[in-house]
């Protein structure tokens, strides 16, 4: 692998230099990188491609590092959970390039394997969330999209490619990743692959992190059809696997005591997304069509001794809808639906008679609409609801059909030239979550029925700006009542309400060339009236506190450099429960951890970026506060890894 690393780095350069000696003047504007910072909209968080090419991110917590109200548990991608305003993202409505995502695979593993490779951009939509979001969105929605030709074609061109290698010193990472793309008469097509493979990883102490192998495969294809009229066809495909040894419980370091089991296993995840899409670029008046087919698979065979588990999650989903412009704004319009299963394979080697087979299913057509109307020069308003009609199957033929209404309204009002104030609360209706698939027990007896599950939302805020300058406040809230909680052996029925609340306060300046941002969130989590835990939490949420972010960055325009830090520092939390005695359970511990890199691209070569990047640049130990099992004593969490220096090298031509 060492030389296939100093092979792509070779070809790298070599490319670039082609493409330098022959390029046009049109093409050598990238001895500068733009920075953008994402805190311009009152309820929406927004990671743009430039946020993503300047944080250069490997996994969930690099992609979310400034974000005070974002927490990403566990330090392996295969096992990461993304937390919201406190709350799971399997609360949430969360889609890739459109199409929905049904991940509630195994509570060990991650709830959306996704590489930060692949992506151009992410928009969060944390409580509130629009009805065009699609079904589900109990607490908000997650949307990610991936990259399109048209973002990484150099201008003046139809056809071009990156090389990119790199190498992390803490467990020896290397990765590859290679691009071909192009257009020519309305034709387009991009092709992306990446590798990544290392050893095991060492915390802050120094201390090996059990399980912490790279072994990543990731890839993007996209092909699309843009008629001089307007129509376009696009059809993408995604896939992402991870195939390693983890900890036997690939979330958790150890547990003390309880059944014995082995150290490690082989966890083989591997998620796939297929999405076709047709819109109109050219609209004409009122008409201004979506239409959206898409079917999203996350697969997870685990092997051991004498058994295998094999556990499929999947979504077959679409929309029609169409956009109707007015003057003062626009109305989204349209049906939406989803098909998704969750199913267990379990096998017994020495026993085939010994397996079990279990799946539930869930299918939903929802009609929904969304007016975003510019009422005044200082007043905007978006509103909008939507009806859901669910048919829910369960392990054992066990049916059951609901219905239920959502509504959303959200609005700004400009108080001042520099002041502006917002709101926005939703109720939202999201029929019956399916079950973990490896819980699944086909004994299940649903005869005491499930309640749809439901959330309210509520958030506030104002935002001050002012030559460069802003700062910004913001309260919010969510309680989910009846949300899913099954277990194997305490049945199918079982429910939890839970509640995230809290606070974020932010401030910054802005210049040509850089950006100083500081970001503060407070978020207070409870279940069934108690401090949240880990273990009830799967799935629902966790205990967050307090979390302070800070991101700075600058560019040197004449030299072509930029350099810049994060830092997140988390603060010590007491407010934790341990449902095992019904008291208070140990606090988590305060960590400080901060990166730093510098960016190089050099006049005379501006299709050839050199990164330097220090990750936790003063060795701190620490575990992620929404990282699984810190408030028991028989639990040894996830450690985060220590130091790292990484270096890449990426050509484009």
């Amino acid at each position: 692998m060492h030389r296939n690393f100093v092979v792509l780095l070779a070809a790298s350069a070599s490319l670039f230099s082609l493409s330098a000696n022959a390029q046009d003047d049109d093409t050598t504007q990238l001895n500068r990188i733009v920075i953008h910072t994402t805190e311009d909209s009152s309820n929406t968080v927004d990671v743009t491609d430039a946020d993503i090419e300047r944080l250069n991110p490997a996994d969930l917590q690099d992609l979310f590092a400034s974000e005070p109200s974002i927490s990403v548990g566990s330090s392996l991608p295969v096992s990461q959970k993304l937390y919201v305003q406190g709350v799971e993202e399997t609360n949430l409505s969360v889609s890739i390039d459109g199409s929905r995502q049904n991940n509630k695979i195994f509570h060990h593993n991650a709830t959306t394997l996704i590489d930060p490779a692949l992506l151009k951009a992410v928009s969060i939509d944390p409580g509130v969330a629009p009805a065009d979001a699609g079904p589900g969105a109990l607490a908000g929605a997650v949307s990610y999209e991936t990259m399109d030709v048209q973002d990484v074609l150099l201008p003046g061109r139809q056809f071009g490619g990156f090389l990119k290698g790199e190498y992390d010193s803490n467990g020896d990472i290397f990765t590859g990743s290679a691009a071909a793309y192009g257009q020519s008469q309305g034709f387009e097509a991009l092709g992306f692959l990446k590798y990544a493979d290392g050893g095991l990883r060492t915390d802050g102490d120094g201390n090996l992190i059990l399980g912490s192998e790279t072994g990543l495969l990731s890839g993007l294809g996209k092909l699309a059809y843009e008629a001089p009229t307007g129509h376009r066809f696009e059809l993408s495909y995604e896939h992402v696997k991870d195939d390693n040894v983890r900890p036997y419980r690939a979330n958790i370091g150890l547990i003390t005591g309880g059944r014995p089991v082995p150290p490690t296993r082989v966890y083989d995840l591997t998620r796939q997304n297929i999405v076709f899409t047709y819109t109109n670029e050219m609209p004409e008046g009122w008409w201004d069509p979506k239409i959206q087919l898409a079917y999203s698979v996350t697969d997870l065979d685990i092997p051991e001794t004498d058994t295998r588990s094999r556990g499929t999650t999947d979504s077959f989903n679409g929309k029609i809808e169409n956009r109707f412009a007015l003057d003062k704004g626009s109305v989204v319009a349209g049906i939406d639906f989803y098909n998704d299963s969750a199913s267990l394979d379990y096998e017994t080697f020495s026993d085939p008679s010994g397996g079990l087979q279990g799946e539930e299913k869930a299918a939903n057509i929802g009609v929904y609409s969304q007016a975003r109307l510019d009422l005044t020069e200082r007043m905007r308003l978006s509103f909008g609801g939507r009806a859901d009609f669910q048919r829910f199957e369960g392990v054992n033929g066990y049916k059951d059909n609901n219905a239920g209404l959502s509504g959303n309204i959200s609005g700004e009002f400009d108080v001042t030239s520099f002041l502006t104030a917002s709101a926005g609360i939703s109720r939202v209706w999201a029929g019956i979550p399916l079950a973990e698939n490896f819980i699944l027990n086909p004994a299940w007896d649903y005869s005491q029925g499930i309640d749809p599950v439901t959330a309210n939302n509520v958030f506030a805020g104002l935002r001050a700006e002012h030559e460069g300058f802003w700062v910004e406040g913001k309260i919010f809230r969510t309680d989910i009542d009846n949300a899913r909680a099954p277990s194997y052996r305490g049945g199918p029925h079982l429910q939890h309400d839970l509640r995230s609340q809290g606070y974020e306060l932010g401030a910054g300046y802005r210049w040509d060339d850089g950006f100083l941002r500081i970001g503060y969130a407070d978020i207070d989590t409870e279940i069934d009236g108690n401090p949240a835990d880990t273990y009830t939490g799967n799935y629902l949420t966790t205990p967050i506190g307090q979390n302070i972010t800070l991101e700075a960055a600058h560019t040197f325009a004449d030299w072509g450099l930029t350099v810049g830090a994060n830092a997140r520092f988390v603060l010590e939390e007491t407010d934790t429960y341990n449902p095992d005695t019904g008291g208070r359970g140990a606090p988590f511990p305060s960590y400080e951890v901060v990166n730093a890199f510098v960016e190089y691209v050099p006049d005379a070569m501006p299709h050839l970026t050199l990164r330097g990047e220090v990750n936790n640049l003063f060795d701190a130990a620490y575990v992620s506060r929404a990282t699984y099992g810190q408030e028991f004593a028989n639990v040894a969490p996830l450690q985060e890894p220590g130091r790292s220096f990484k270096l890449s090298l990426t050509g484009r031509f």
